[in-house]
């Protein structure tokens, strides 16, 4: 099959960067100003483009009810809080205070801090006990890649039939190719984890070669449902012809 991936010059990045709804973002723009204004560490954050991503799937399939684990500076937080239904709220882990700090600031100005609920500590030991009032819509996962799959574990089962779960740097900076890196602790992991999705029944899996790699997971519906929305689809049909 032909190559038809172009080379992701400067240049390109740049030109898809500004075909976005929200290229020019004053908050956005200011935040990430910030965070990469802590350094190397900045880095860690995820890009415009990526946000606009989790933004629009947010959006997409009406999140009300969404889980972040790892907050950081709270771009991901604010692209997911945007998107929500009335009354939704985003429950974001991360324990980080200095960091999370930030997030705070720029969810007030953003007017979302009501929209998000931080929970301060180590996410691999709230995770397994948190418990939603109702199925979630959208998860997104940005923290310790070796908890990934124990976090897919604990997440999975409580996300809706349609619903989403996207998790980042699942490329690894191209370490999970490198003959070289490919057998690190960390790279095993997500190795292990990318490959646990692939054939997993429940959810419907596309890793995106973005940024550091990014994985988009729809969560299958149970067995029979769509042949009972088929169902329920017709009798309202004959209610509305006969009515």
């Amino acid at each position: 099959m032909p190559d038809k991936h172009i080379e992701l010059t400067e240049e390109v990045y740049n030109y898809a960067l500004a075909q976005r709804s929200d290229a020019n973002d004053p908050l956005l723009a200011s935040l990430y100003a910030d965070t990469l204004a802590l350094g190397e560490v900045g880095r860690l954050a995820v890009t415009p483009l990526q946000a606009s991503l989790i933004s629009l799937l947010a959006g997409l399939i009406g999140t009300k009810w969404a889980v972040e684990v790892g907050t950081f500076t709270g771009i991901s937080s604010i692209a997911i809080a945007r998107m929500l239904s009335p009354g939704g709220k985003v429950f974001s882990f991360d324990q980080d205070f200095k960091y999370t700090s930030m997030a705070r600031r720029y969810w007030i100005k953003a007017g979302l801090q009501d929209r998000i609920d931080l929970r301060l500590g180590d996410a691999r030991r709230q995770v397994p006990f948190f418990r939603p009032r109702e199925l979630l819509d959208f998860v997104y996962v940005d923290a310790d890649k070796e908890s990934y799959a124990a976090y897919y574990d604990h997440l999975c089962p409580q996300v809706r039939g349609g619903g989403m779960l996207v998790f980042d740097n699942t490329l690894r900076g191209g370490e999970m190719v490198d003959p070289n890196l490919r057998n690190k602790p960390i790279n095993r992991a997500m190795d292990a984890f990318n490959r646990k999705l692939a054939t997993d029944s429940r959810v419907q899996v596309v890793l995106l070669p973005i940024a550091d790699g990014m994985t988009i997971c729809r969560r299958m519906p149970p067995p029979g449902s769509e042949l009972r929305r088929s169902i329920d689809t017709r009798q309202l049909d004959r209610v509305r012809i006969g009515g």
